[in-house]
């Protein structure tokens, strides 16, 4: 790629960025102000600041010989004054904007009930531990359905109208039926009956010492949930990969490439899966996303302790705090998403005016 198109492609994905980002913002505004309708958030910030204060009066010795009384007044009093330095006690709006701005820069305060790991209470400490196993999770499911779907649909294109190609086209509304369904028949089978894998969980208990031992176990407790996933991909992704590759096999410039004699391997490479890259990206994408959405109920079903987990866990114990950061997380990685997608379609598609 020359420099004045890298140029193009970069310039093109600021834009793109700059207007997801706007889009994202947007969303949690509008989350925001529907929550706070209320004053719902207000009241999650105050508590979260009287707490401060207490505590930290809690520590002060200039106040030790205060009655209650006095001390109570004093918490008032700083609480106010917290209140007016934030801009909390200006109208609805401008005290919306506030929280949007907290909420970008992932200030996202203090957990009423939950606790980290390391037993922190920030919002943001909890999250960003569980982050990366979901993410871990959810891109290896993605990857492997991507692949294994692509590998199929291939190669059922080459050979439309056999036993295969038509069982593919049966049984793809099969696929309806969420990942986390299929999961529940897997545990029954793999767990309770065959006793070969465990139901759920990220480790074994206790670790293993060794680096290999961890990765080991770590991949064990990954089978159920990501075969899950792919069981209920496999035969839609399947079919419509095979159906990308059967509309642009029967392109005029693939017959032309036919009648050159071009081996079918590059008339498959040159002429149908480059042309298909869009549309297959855009799959992909999609069953990312699906993923993400999908993350609550499968991770706490296979007991995987990512986001979908503490979500679930957060809304069980009311802890709304937790759940509007993990609302706010959830909108940056889909906008990262949709970020990537755009990326990766100025890459491949020409038609794409960068």
């Amino acid at each position: 790629m020359k420099i004045k198109e890298l140029k193009k492609v970069l310039l093109y994905f600021l834009k793109r960025a700059v207007a997801i980002f706007i889009t994202v913002a947007i969303a949690i505004y509008l989350t925001i102000v529907i929550a706070n309708a209320g004053g719902y958030v207000d009241k999650i910030v105050e508590d979260e600041i009287r707490m401060n204060v207490a505590m930290n009066l809690r520590n002060d010795p200039t106040v030790r010989g205060y009655t209650d009384e006095q001390k109570q007044k004093i918490i008032e009093s700083r609480v106010r004054n917290e209140l007016k330095r934030r801009g909390l006690d200006q109208p609805f709006l401008i005290r919306s904007i506030y929280h949007l701005k907290r909420a970008l820069l992932l200030d996202l305060g203090t957990a009423t009930t939950m606790t980290s790991d390391s037993g922190s209470m920030l919002v943001k400490n909890i999250i960003l531990e569980r982050i990366p196993l979901s993410v871990l999770l959810f891109t290896t499911i993605t990857l492997l359905e991507f692949l294994v779907t692509l590998y199929l649909g291939l190669k059922l294109s080459r050979k439309y109208g056999s036993f295969f190609d038509k069982l593919i086209v049966y049984l793809s509304p099969l696929s309806t039926i969420p990942g986390w369904f299929y999961g529940i028949f897997l545990i029954m089978i793999f767990y309770s009956w065959l006793h070969i894998l465990p139901p759920g969980g990220f480790m074994d208990f206790p670790p293993p010492n060794d680096i290999l031992g961890k990765v080991l176990s770590v991949l064990k407790h990954m089978i159920l949930p990501v075969f899950s996933w792919l069981l209920s991909y496999l035969f839609l992704g399947t079919y419509s990969q095979r159906n990308f590759f059967l509309i642009y096999s029967t392109e005029d410039y693939v017959e032309v490439a036919k009648a050159k004699g071009l081996p079918d391997k590059v008339i498959e490479r040159k002429y149908i899966l480059k042309p298909a890259l869009p549309p297959i990206v855009t799959s992909f994408a999609l069953a990312l996303i699906s993923s993400w959405m999908g993350a609550i109920v499968t991770e706490s079903i296979f007991n995987w302790p990512g986001l979908g987990m503490v979500l679930s866990r957060a809304i069980g114990s009311f802890d709304a705090p937790v759940i509007v950061g993990i609302t706010v997380i959830y909108a940056y990685l889909l906008g990262a998403t949709v970020l990537l997608l755009d990326f990766i379609y100025a890459l491949i598609d020409p038609r794409v005016r960068i």
